[in-house]
């Protein structure tokens, strides 16, 4: 079931929305259909190589064969 973040235009409060079938949102302040839909912020854990973002800062040379970084 997606999660959508909405904006009220009419008194500003920010809330989610539990999308279900074809349900169209309203303002649980005030109840207004007038929304923004907001481009929500999500968070990922990826496991694996990191590339240069996992550079061992103790060494000058990148990547460390010592700490694995």
């Amino acid at each position: 079931m997606p999660i959508f973040e909405y904006r009220c235009q009419r008194c500003g409060s920010t809330f989610e929305f539990y999308m279900r079938g074809k349900e169209t949102p309203e303002c649980p302040s005030c109840g207004s259909k007038d929304l923004k839909k907001l481009l929500s912020r999500f968070n990922s854990n990826v496991q694996g190589s990191s590339g240069s973002a996992g550079t061992c800062t103790t060494c000058s040379g990148g990547t460390c064969s010592t700490c694995g970084k």
